[in-house]
């Protein structure tokens, strides 16, 4: 377990935060790598783990507390709404049955989740019973950190078998299944993304709000810049080019680290030149996600054409309770973009030494594999849930129908989605690189560096970050 140890607090250094909130609420779903960075960039675990289907007897849980770590309030609401027997005690503690449930929730601005996460998990063999953590929450951007070492219990191990997690998408697994092919975690979210558009400004400039018409007028980056014209000429702002970056990064050619050398990959200079020209033209912000700035196009005064995000982005981001936005209207509406694309998820990890194993397989086989509790989210939480069939189902008739998007049913879009995703150029260095790259972009499009000097700080501060890599 030494050379875990050491690994987990070398990696924790080398990895900068990753913003997981919506505005300064943090609660938004929306990081880092494992013991040996060569094998975990080598390992996008493409093939689903193989959890035996024999019965497992686990030991009899003597827990009296069962501890979750998590960067938000997101679980804590999922668990709070649909998981029977759960009561709530205040805003950090619960109940289920004798076992008292402890929230320990910290933001992830700074790393602050991980940095606690991490010495919680680093003192695990000689916590007291009651300060064990039993369940944690991981990213995609960071998943493999955790997973990838002795901290996360396989799922086998728990005797979750194969045929538990069958109706599941695979890349869902993929994001947290270990070198050695063992599955580590599971979510009860399929965040396939994609446009969401104003309506209403829909109508205005390109005289049709249906999803379809939409979709033709963003199909391809040259139609979206072409709209993005449209769209300033009217006075509006297309989006801010942080919300565009996911879609170009997660349509890459190649991993960022390549034989020890930072690559740029051409769809992400894609990005940078079609963000810098649509800047130019003001077509677009600079704006930083989850900024005051940029979430002001919650509102029809905001004048912003569109987001893109994931089904969470509806629930979360969205202000769909407040008045005078334009969910509250039900004013959005949904299509798939110029590119296939997914972005977060929440993954729900077993601590190794929980003394709470049944309760911590229960909580994961309810949460992210009972059809009925899933559909339930998808319907009162207008999440895109993990399962195909119920997926399927919300597609096929008026119940998965969103009031926010006017009545819109977005579901066989986002199924669709979800098969679509490719994690083969995941790596561990994924969540740095892409924010340092952003960062020093910025300066770019705001015209207080060259394109070159730009990229001279992305090098500097990525070789910083990542001592083992060079980019010259």
């Amino acid at each position: 377990m030494k050379k875990r140890l050491v690994s987990l607090l070398a990696m924790a250094t080398m990895t900068a935060t990753m913003f997981a909130a919506c505005g300064s609420s943090e609660t938004a779903s929306t990081d880092t790598a494992s013991s040996d960075s060569t094998s975990t960039e080598e390992t996008t675990a493409t093939e689903t783990t193989d959890t035996a289907d024999a019965a497992v007897e686990l030991p009899e849980d003597t827990g009296k507390v069962l501890n979750i770590y998590g960067w938000n309030e997101e679980f804590k609401s999922r668990l709070t709404d649909h998981y029977a027997g759960y009561t709530e005690v205040d805003s950090t503690h619960g109940k289920i049955g004798d076992v008292d449930v402890v929230w320990n929730i910290t933001p992830s601005t700074d790393n602050a989740y991980q940095n606690n996460l991490d010495e919680a998990l680093l003192a695990q063999e000689s916590a007291a019973a009651d300060d064990k953590v039993d369940l944690f929450l991981v990213e995609a951007d960071y998943a493999l950190k955790y997973v990838d070492t002795d901290y996360a219990m396989a799922l086998k191990d728990l005797g979750i078998t194969d045929a538990d997690l069958a109706d599941q998408y695979k890349y869902t697994q993929d994001i947290v299944t270990d070198s050695n092919g063992n599955l580590k975690g599971s979510s009860w979210q399929a965040c396939s993304a994609g446009f969401i558009y104003n309506r209403e400004a829909a109508k205005e400039i390109l005289g049709t709000d249906d999803p379809d018409e939409v979709q033709a007028a963003v199909a391809d980056w040259s139609k979206y810049n072409e709209t993005a014209a449209k769209v300033a000429e009217a006075g509006y702002k297309m989006c801010s080019v942080n919300d565009t970056y996911r879609v170009y990064s997660n349509n890459v050619s190649g991993k960022w680290v390549q034989d020890g050398k930072v690559v740029i990959d051409k769809n992400i200079e894609k990005w940078v030149d079609d963000s810098k020209e649509l800047v130019d033209a003001k077509a677009e912000t600079t704006d930083d996600l989850w900024g005051d700035d940029w979430a002001k196009g919650k509102r029809p005064e905001g004048k912003i054409f569109g987001y893109f995000g994931p089904a969470w982005f509806f629930n979360f981001c969205l202000d769909a309770d407040q008045d005078g936005t334009i969910a509250n209207k039900g004013g959005w509406g949904y299509c798939v973009g110029p590119q296939s694309y997914y972005w977060g998820g929440t993954w729900i990890c077993a601590a190794t030494g929980t003394d709470n194993a049944n309760l911590v397989k229960d909580i994961i086989l309810t949460m992210t594999t009972d059809k009925a509790v899933l559909k339930d989210i998808a319907q009162k939480d207008a999440d895109c849930v993990n399962s195909k069939t119920v997926l399927a189902e919300l597609a096929s008739d008026d119940s998965g129908n969103l009031d926010l998007l006017g009545g819109q049913n977005p579901y066989a879009q986002l199924a669709e989605g979800a098969e679509k995703v490719d994690l083969s150029n995941l790596s561990a260095y994924d969540q740095g690189c892409n924010e340092e790259f952003q960062k020093a972009m910025k300066n770019y499009f705001q015209g207080n560096a060259t394109k070159d000097e730009a990229l001279d700080m992305f090098k500097k501060a990525i070789v910083e970050k990542y001592p083992d890599v060079t980019a010259d």
